[in-house]
């Protein structure tokens, strides 16, 4: 299974893929590692978020119902 490169001194999670350049047309290119490591297909569809900050985060809309199952939950403790 590919793994992209680790970067070091962080945590494992946290990986470098390699780098997307911008077409005219707005659309990039996701390196073929990185989608055969978060299983992405054509035809998926992801989410873009982005923070002045810290920039874009492109991501599985999933991934967020999942945090925001947490977080509920988590509520539901409380209570």
């Amino acid at each position: 299974m590919p793994g992209g490169k680790h970067i070091l001194g962080k945590k494992k999670q946290q990986r470098v893929f390699g780098t997307a350049k911008v077409g005219d047309r707005g659309q990039i290119v996701i390196p073929k590692e990185a989608r055969e490591f978060f299983g992405i297909e054509p035809g998926d569809t992801l989410l873009i978020l982005g923070k002045n900050e810290t920039g874009l985060i492109v991501t599985k809309p999933d991934t967020l119902n999942d945090l925001a199952a947490q977080i509920f939950q988590s509520v539901e403790k409380e209570d």
